[in-house]
């Protein structure tokens, strides 16, 4: 059985770039757009694994992660943050809230790909 990764993301162009990727590895891919509902969404068929913009629409991703690792059915979930804003301070707070990972836009295919790889196999 494929793995389930869920997007939360609000772009349609990095939207359907990472679906094609992580599809064209085996994955199925859901994805949702809202910050709002994100904790629905995830806790309605927890994934194996989160891709988590940091900007979304009524809810920033680091208020979703905390919520995500502070209940006990989500706390486990491998995150992937991603953000097309590298600072330092928000790769230190994703860090601190327990972000798996933290990835910049733009990305290239490879690196999507492998930093999934290696959060599901760690």
């Amino acid at each position: 059985m494929a793995k389930r990764v869920l997007l939360i993301e609000d772009e349609p162009n990095i939207i359907e770039a990472i679906s094609f990727i992580l599809s064209r590895d085996g994955w199925t891919v859901h994805t949702h757009e809202d910050g709002t509902t994100a904790m629905d969404k995830v806790l309605a068929l927890p994934p194996d694994l989160i891709i988590l913009d940091v900007m979304l629409p009524g809810r920033s991703g680091f208020d979703i992660l905390r919520d995500l690792r502070a209940n006990p059915v989500t706390d486990g979930i491998p995150v992937m943050m991603l953000t097309a804003r590298g600072q330092e301070k928000d790769r230190d707070l994703a860090e601190r809230l327990g972000a798996n990972q933290f990835m910049t836009k733009p990305f290239s295919n490879a690196e999507v790909r492998d930093h999934v790889r290696n959060l599901i196999e760690a």
